[in-house]
């Protein structure tokens, strides 16, 4: 993986988990890197970090490992 593709990968690692609060950071990694190892090997990387994102977001949302949010949230307004 280049550099270019890792910090890809970074940025992509980051919104998922802002995506998905009450997942554990641990879940969305694997996911991620389980999305990301379908494509090794593969010669044209250009749009690898794209599909790495659709794979894992997919497999995210169909997650049943989900868990209460852990940080404080703030009452909503009466």
């Amino acid at each position: 993986m280049d550099v270019s593709e890792a910090q890809h990968i970074d940025a992509i690692r980051a919104r998922l988990y802002r995506r998905n609060p009450d997942l554990h950071p641990y879940v969305v990694d694997e996911t991620i890197d389980t999305a990301l190892h379908r494509f090794d090997g593969c010669p044209i990387r250009d749009f690898v970090p794209l599909l790495v994102e659709r794979a894992a977001t997919r497999a995210l949302d169909a997650s049943p490992i989900r868990s209460p949010r852990t940080e404080h949230q703030p009452a909503a307004p009466m």
